[in-house]
């Protein structure tokens, strides 16, 4: 039997320019305003889709090369918050999740705890928090830069902290009953009292109990100690990984590990591939998508390039495209490893590898069916690799990257919804009590 999977949506540009150099940009819409935003999550409730996920960076870099890094083509900046964009997309919605990204390190647990749980009553439970642990934004709040895992100890103690906040009311500390002209039991209210390693307050909170649950937990930490975050604490977890049979089974044994480790039923998280499709009207236009990728112009290549240098703070624009990337000599100390190894790719070292030769490999785009990294294809391709994810690796979902857009959402979902919907892989309809028990329907 077909399994039915989960879908999301996830606006990588964050709460900034959408469409911005890129042809559809010319569609007028102003990026600042709700209003293509709220018929974007319109459509992707009309599609079936569980939530829409708003990536957000708090710190566009402090050092003039950094900023004009990250805003001139708009790959790191400006970004608006999130969190004010949510109840728009809650006022324009029944069913759609809404979950936003919140750095642990920036929002106060007290704060927090009060602001989510009312956006949690207004939106109908379905709101969702996208937790990260980036320190890089740590200087505009005073705060430490903590190492990698000690910011995963801090985003613990936040979350346990959100929790004590929530649950604070106790079960019959609710009454409304107007007969009685009685509100509330103080007496059934538990006033916290938390000193921490990293968090001290005192409740409790000053919001009423979460009739349908508290606000669903995402979190997108692929390392051991963000595999093992999310085994604790998530119920949606975002996975990067090659989207073959093997890999997706071996990602998900790995997050159902840490789960059971922690004494939890594996079914309670739904592990998502994130996954940005190009979808071709014709098996013959994939394989001319597919060859043209395969030797890109210097125009290509520097549009990759522009991107790569906001991710590295680093200008790779302004280096000579056939010379080796001698690494100790362009990037910084300041610089992540990790993205380095990212841009490196498939070559062991960049050694006697020229820049053009590491670009046009991130330039390069696959075949769907022609092997692990294959993205291009007709919608029945693709539909084919979504049933077989499900089928033979017990996938739970995917979640489509790309711009919130109107245009961008049709070319990657018209053909395919249609598809996913007779294959009884896509929702046709929601359950009712907001976005935990959707994920929980099947």
């Amino acid at each position: 039997m077909t399994r039915q999977q989960h879908f999301g949506w996830f606006l990588s540009r964050g709460f900034g320019p959408q469409g911005w150099a890129r042809s559809y940009h010319e569609w007028n819409y102003a990026w600042q305003k709700p209003d293509l935003y709220q018929q974007s999550a319109r459509e992707l409730e009309q599609a079936g889709f569980d939530f829409v996920l708003i990536e957000d960076a708090l710190s566009v870099g402090i050092t003039p090369e950094t900023l004009n890094l990250r805003v001139r083509k708009a790959y790191g900046g400006p970004k608006h918050d999130p969190w004010t964009l949510a109840p728009y997309l809650f006022a324009a919605t029944r069913h759609l999740g809404v979950i936003p990204t919140v750095n642990a390190g920036a929002y106060p647990p007290y704060l927090a705890a009060r602001q989510f749980a009312s956006l949690q009553h207004l939106s109908s439970s379905r709101l969702g928090l996208n937790v990260v642990t980036d320190v890089g934004s740590a200087h505009h709040f005073g705060a430490e830069r903590l190492p990698h895992d000690e910011a995963y100890d801090r985003a613990q103690e936040w979350l346990d902290a959100l929790n004590l906040l929530w649950h604070s009311w106790g079960d019959e500390a609710l009454i409304a009953n107007p007969r009685t002209q009685v509100y509330a039991d103080g007496t059934k209210i538990t006033a916290v009292q938390h000193r921490g390693r990293y968090f001290s307050f005192d409740g409790p909170l000053n919001a009423e109990p979460l009739p349908h649950g508290d606000p669903v937990v995402a979190s997108p930490g692929g390392s051991p100690r963000g595999i093992d975050f999310a085994g604790r604490n998530s119920q949606i977890q975002l996975a990067l990984s090659n989207l073959d049979v093997e890999s997706v089974r071996s990602y998900r044994t790995k997050v159902q590990t840490a789960a059971a480790a922690h004494g939890r039923d594996v079914s309670d998280i739904k592990v998502l591939f994130v996954f940005k499709p190009i979808v071709a009207a014709s098996r013959e236009e994939a394989d001319r998508i597919v060859e043209a990728s395969a030797h890109p112009t210097d125009a290509a290549l520097l549009e990759v390039a522009e991107a790569w240098s906001s991710d590295l703070e680093t200008d790779l624009t302004a280096l000579d495209l056939d010379r080796p990337l001698n690494p100790d000599e362009v990037f910084g100390q300041h610089v992540s490893q990790g993205t380095i190894k990212g841009l490196r790719g498939r070559f062991d070292s960049f050694d006697g590898v020229p820049l053009r030769e590491i670009l046009a490999g991130k330039a390069r785009l696959g075949r769907i069916g022609d092997g692990i990294s294959g993205t291009v294809g007709t919608a029945d391709e693709l539909a084919d690799l979504i049933e077989a994810l499900g089928d033979d690796a017990g996938n739970d979902g995917l979640i489509f990257s790309g711009d919130l857009h109107p245009v961008t959402l049709h070319r990657a979902l018209d053909d395919l919804v249609p598809i996913l919907r007779r294959r009884g892989i896509l929702r046709s309809e929601f359950v009712d009590g907001g976005l935990r028990p959707n994920l929980s329907a099947f």
